[in-house]
């Protein structure tokens, strides 16, 4: 696309590649995750494997202690002064992610689930409008 002069590239939000590589390879454990509404609880994990980067987050007691992961995709910045990684999601959305234990790791069905559940019209999807 061009604007004034100007040429544009659309991409499509990919799920598990963070948008700004700037932090990539930091250590973010013990961030916490700030949702749109509130937090969620501290990175426990974070991987920057190329096409499989994620967050493991440990909700502590407002999901009953569960454990959750978020695809890089959902990042949407990173505040290292004050240790803290902001998702563009809300609660709820997070919430009520497909399950997560251990095992499911490297688990490609899952993490199919979570790409569709956090992609483009999915229930988890952040709509600004």
């Amino acid at each position: 696309m061009t604007y004034s002069g100007q040429t544009t590239t659309l991409t499509r939000w990919q799920p598990w590649t963070f948008r700004d590589n700037s932090f990539v390879g930091k250590n973010l454990t013990g961030y916490q995750i700030e949702a749109v509404d509130g937090e969620i609880g501290k990175v426990d994990k974070a991987t920057f494997d190329v096409g499989s980067s994620h967050l493991l987050v440990d909700t502590g007691p407002w999901i009953f202690g569960r454990k959750v992961m978020l695809p890089a995709g959902v990042v949407s910045g990173i505040d290292h002064q004050n240790k803290r990684v902001f998702v563009e999601r809300t609660k709820d959305q997070i919430k009520n992610a497909p399950e997560f234990d251990e095992t499911m790791l490297d688990d490609m069905k899952y993490r199919d689930r979570l790409s569709l559940y956090y992609g483009e019209d999915g229930a988890g999807w952040h709509r600004t409008s």
